[in-house]
């Protein structure tokens, strides 16, 4: 499974380098020189012998500047190659990352397709995906009926997680699987 860590923006400069949106909790480990990152490509040229984004990007250098991450990426080299990198989603794949050393973290690819029940055992639905919202991350919840839900993936809501087991226990408030 490709996890996302980065969505290439605009090109900065003429020598390739490329402004980076950061989707990882980790950018100088993932962006760091001879890091081989796999490719999503956001939009495929329509011009015939136009350049294509090749299926693996191998990071060159990487510096923050005026708090964007800009990167080199090898063999790009210069302003016209990085323009058709934009939009490109970058990731690692799920298999090369270690589990977080915290018992209590999770990356996102463990949580999706878990089961969701209450503390009684009943099955609410599954996991579909995770949103990162700024006040806390939310597990968007695929109920048996087709509707979603959203909830709050905080100790309160959310006393366990049971990886082995394939479940999240949830101990959802009065009305909140009603939104």
């Amino acid at each position: 499974m490709l996890l996302v860590v980065g969505r290439i923006g605009k090109p900065h400069g003429i020598r390739g380098e490329v402004t980076v949106e950061v989707r990882t909790d980790e950018p100088e480990a993932r962006f760091a020189p001879g890091s081989v990152l796999v490719t999503e490509p956001g939009a495929v040229p329509t011009e015939p012998g136009a350049w294509r984004v090749p299926p693996k990007l191998t990071v060159e250098s990487a510096r923050w500047h005026q708090g964007r991450l800009l990167v080199a990426f090898s063999g790009v080299p210069g302003r016209d190659v990085a323009e058709a990198l934009r939009n490109t989603l970058v990731g690692v794949d799920s298999a090369d990352v270690d589990a977080p050393a915290d018992p209590e973290e999770f990356h996102d690819h463990q949580l999706v397709g878990l089961a969701v029940v209450t503390p009684d055992g009943e099955r609410l639905g599954e996991v579909d995906r995770i949103d990162h919202a700024p006040a806390s991350d939310l597990l968007v919840v695929r109920r048996p009926e087709g509707r979603t839900a959203l909830i709050p993936f905080v100790k309160a809501i959310v006393p366990e997680v049971d990886l082995a087991g394939g479940r999240v226990v949830v101990d959802p408030p009065g009305g909140l699987l009603d939104l």
